[in-house]
C-alpha cells in the first residue's frame, strides 16, 4: 500500500531477485516516460523504494502522482 508522508507517495516493492526488481524498474521507466512523470527511487538487491511527488507542483502530491502509481500497482 501506497503512503502519503512528507509530500511524496512511499512504497517498498520485494522481489525474487535483483534481476526480477531490475525488470520491474524498468517497466516503471517506459510508463514513466510515457507520462514525462519520473520517480524518485532506488535499488538493492531485490528491493525497490520508489518516492512520488511533482516537481512541477511544488513537491507535493497530485493526481499525476496517483496515476503512476496506479500503473507501477499493474506492474508489480
Amino acid at each position: 500500500m501506497w503512503q502519503e508522508d512528507q509530500n511524496k507517495l512511499t512504497k517498498t516493492f520485494r522481489f525474487r531477485d535483483f534481476t526480477e526488481a531490475f525488470g520491474f524498474m524498468t517497466k516503471v521507466a517506459i510508463e514513466a516516460e510515457k507520462m514525462n512523470h519520473h520517480p524518485t527511487w532506488t535499488n538493492t538487491w531485490n528491493t525497490v523504494y520508489i518516492e512520488l511527488s511533482t516537481h512541477d507542483a511544488g513537491n507535493i502530491v497530485t493526481e499525476k502522482d496517483r496515476q503512476l502509481a496506479a500503473i507501477i500497482d499493474r506492474l508489480a
